[in-house]
C-alpha cells in the first residue's frame, strides 16, 4: 500500500527520469556534538512501510528502517558539521552547510531537492522547501531517519571518551542529568560553547576560565 507520504513525493516525479532527493537534519538543538544532514534518492516505485518522521519512531524502529533505506535507495549521502564550526557560524548556517555537503556526497545527481523546513542553501540543482516535510514526504522522512541514526551513533561513540555526560542516553540534548553533569565537570571539547551561556550565567567565572 502506498501511503500519503509517498504520494506526496510522486507529485514531483513526472516520469522515471526525474530523480528526487529528500533532505533532513538531526541535531539542531543539542548542547554537544555535530549537526548531521542526510540526503537520499529512491526509484519512483520504491516504498518502505513504516518510514516516517524520525521523531515519531523509537530507536529500534529507526535502526531497522535505517538498514532498509540504505538497501532500497539509489544512493544516500551525509553532511556533518562539527560543534566548533557551529559556534563559529551559528546553527542555522551550519545546518544549511551540512545539507549542502550531504547533496555533494550523493553518487547520483538528482533533478530536484526537497528540504525539510523553510530555509534552503545555494545550489545549482533546483530546491524546494517543505515545512514539516518530515511528516509529509517519504524521501524527507527517510533522510530524517538516516540523519538521526548517524548522529546518535556519533554521540554514543563519543560517550566512550566522555562518560560523565551520559551521551549514550541523552545524545547531547539538554536533559537535567546532562546539565547537572556540565555544571559539575564543566564542558568538554565537544560541547557547543554558544549553547552553554545560560547554564553558566550563575557561574560566569568558571565559564570564562574555561573559555581561555
Amino acid at each position: 500500500m502506498i501511503l500519503e507520504n509517498k504520494k506526496f513525493d510522486l507529485q514531483f516525479i513526472s516520469d522515471d527520469k526525474i530523480l528526487l532527493a529528500g533532505i533532513d537534519e538531526a541535531g539542531r538543538g543539542p548542547l554537544a556534538g555535530p549537526v548531521v544532514a542526510a540526503a537520499v534518492i529512491f526509484e519512483k516505485d520504491i516504498f518502505i512501510p513504516g518510514v516516517n518522521d524520525s521523531k515519531q519512531l523509537n530507536e529500534n524502529q529507526r535502526e531497522s528502517l535505517d538498514k532498509l533505506i540504505k538497501e532500497k535507495a539509489i544512493c544516500f549521502g551525509y553532511g556533518i558539521v562539527d560543534e566548533k564550526e557551529i559556534d563559529k557560524i551559528n546553527i542555522l548556517q551550519a545546518t544549511l552547510k551540512a545539507m549542502k555537503i550531504a547533496v555533494e556526497n550523493l553518487n547520483v545527481k538528482p533533478n530536484l531537492i526537497i528540504i525539510d523546513g523553510n530555509k534552503s542553501f545555494n545550489s545549482k540543482i533546483p530546491t524546494k522547501t517543505i515545512v514539516k516535510g518530515d511528516t509529509k514526504s517519504f524521501s524527507i522522512a527517510a533522510a530524517s531517519i538516516l540523519a538521526k541514526v548517524k548522529r546518535d551513533e556519533i554521540m554514543k561513540n563519543a560517550a566512550i571518551s566522555f562518560p560523565q555526560y551520559f551521551w549514550e542516553k541523552n545524545k547531547g540534548y539538554g536533559t537535567k542529568q546532562h546539565i547537572e553533569a556540565i555544571k559539575k565537570y564543566n564542558y568538554s571539547p565537544m560541547h557547543r560553547k554558544t549553547f552553554l551561556k545560560n547554564i553558566f550565567q550563575s557561574n560566569q567565572e568558571t565559564f570564562i576560565k574555561n573559555e581561555k
